[in-house]
């Protein structure tokens, strides 16, 4: 379990494919702080860690992961919003968030407002996953607060730090980013459904 604060960003250093997996290395000092088999979310993606050195690590995604997350996206230099998973009895800085994304969204529009960002996003609505105002919603990893909220789109406003320190300063109309929305908020659209 992760709680969207992002601790730092690292760098792709190496990817491998092996039949339907991808290996990703991953530069960061980070490393010395890391064990085998711990969680990182990647983008908001939870993946185990199965090498290590001092300033290096390597994780799998599997091709279903790879099929619903925008990791297959990413090339050798790219940077990746990282979080270890929360240690029981920590402050929820942010909000419960499993590592588990549930479809990807594509950025529709990046607007400038008096030294904060607005940041707009798509997704495909067949999936009815919701966003509600002022609700949760996760994106490549990132807690963070709805601010509009339509039937496939919402939009979220980012501080200069959150803008500084994650991948955010990257986003452009069209970037694809991992989506994972607020945990309760599913349960309670599903309950209502049935």
């Amino acid at each position: 379990m992760f709680t969207g604060i992002i601790e730092t960003l690292g760098e792709v250093a190496d990817l491998k494919k092996e039949g339907g997996n991808l290996h990703m290395t991953i530069a960061t000092p980070l490393a010395q702080e890391l064990k085998i088999d711990q969680s990182v979310a990647h983008n908001g993606v939870c993946l185990t860690v199965v090498s290590l050195d001092e300033t290096t690590y390597t994780v799998t995604a599997i091709e279903e992961t790879l099929e619903k997350t925008a990791l297959n996206t990413l090339q050798v230099g790219d940077q990746v919003n990282l979080e270890r998973a929360m240690i029981l009895g920590s402050r929820l800085d942010g909000h419960i968030v499993q590592g588990h994304v549930d479809q990807t969204g594509v950025c529709t529009a990046v607007d400038e407002k008096d030294g904060s960002w607005f940041y707009s996003f798509e997704y495909d609505p067949a999936t009815k996953n919701p966003t509600i105002e002022k609700g949760s919603i996760t994106i490549d990893g990132t807690s963070l607060t709805v601010v509009d909220s339509a039937r496939n789109s919402f939009s979220v406003a980012i501080i200069p730090y959150t803008y500084e320190h994650t991948r955010f300063n990257t986003y452009t109309v069209g970037t694809v980013v991992n989506l994972e929305f607020d945990v309760i908020g599913k349960y309670v659209a599903k309950l209502m459904g049935s």
